[in-house]
């Protein structure tokens, strides 16, 4: 939520230039979210640091610790169930991702900052990158004969056209699937967080019997604020859990 004010609940993903810098044809600003991703990574980073004093770790470990370590844990099982020992070399890859996603995701429901999350441009970046990244690991494992996928065996030649349109148009789509469903999902939630925000102002700027009614929704506030940061975490579980089922595809060679 980017503030308590009673304008539109679209303003909080506003795109906002602190540091403008245009060369050219690119604009290279500083902007919220810019600085916002910056926090994200410098969180994460802090945080791994406070495992130890040299990043090592405790024989009995801290609390900080003890929940980076679950959560490593959590990704390693989900690794080698679905993709088994050959996919433990994403391990650092899938761990930094989805600790980003979650912290931007939960950085952006404290007051008058910004959900990077919450941007179509940032969620089909990742989805983009994470892609390329399956196609290249899939040609990398397979060869060309990854292009077999496309056309199943045994497929009336006139139904050929047909099915090779279908088949592209299902692999392309994980992109629309990692993408939308995380930006849709924090964009929706932070919109109603500040309407009921915005309503509860309201109540209590009018005054009378409606100043006590703004305190019931403000609790709702507070209930569905514990409910974004249940989602928060889902959304960044399920986006990574969405990246591992796809790399196994690859790895498997079963048909995505």
């Amino acid at each position: 939520m980017s503030n308590f004010s009673l304008n539109s609940p679209l303003e909080q993903f506003e795109i906002i230039s602190i540091l403008p810098f245009h060369t050219g044809l690119l604009d290279l600003s500083i902007t919220n979210s810019t600085i916002m991703m910056f926090i994200s990574v410098g969180t994460i980073l802090v945080l791994s640091q406070l495992v130890g004093a040299l990043g090592n770790g405790f024989i009995l470990p801290t609390r900080w610790q003890f929940a980076l370590e679950g959560l490593y844990q959590l990704w390693v099982t989900q690794v080698r169930d679905n993709i088994g020992k050959e996919g433990e070399a994403f391990l650092p890859f899938l761990f930094t991702l989805f600790s980003f996603i979650l912290c931007a995701n939960l950085i952006g429901l404290v007051p008058y900052s910004f959900t990077v999350t919450s941007h179509i441009v940032i969620t089909f970046t990742l989805a983009i990158l994470i892609w390329v990244g399956k196609l290249y690991y899939g040609f990398r494992l397979h060869g060309v004969t990854l292009l077999g996928r496309f056309l199943p065996a045994g497929t009336p030649f006139a139904l050929v056209p047909f099915l090779i349109i279908l088949e592209l148009i299902s692999f392309a789509i994980t992109v629309v699937s990692l993408s939308v469903r995380l930006f849709a999902n924090m964009m929706a939630g932070h919109i109603l967080l500040k309407v009921l925000t915005g309503f509860a102002w309201t109540m209590m700027t009018v005054g009378g019997i409606l100043y006590f009614g703004h305190l019931v929704t403000l609790a709702t506030v507070f209930l569905l604020l514990g409910l974004e940061t249940g989602v928060a975490f889902i959304q960044a579980y399920v986006f990574c859990l969405l990246t591992v089922i796809y790399l196994a595809e690859m790895v498997a060679g079963a048909d995505h």
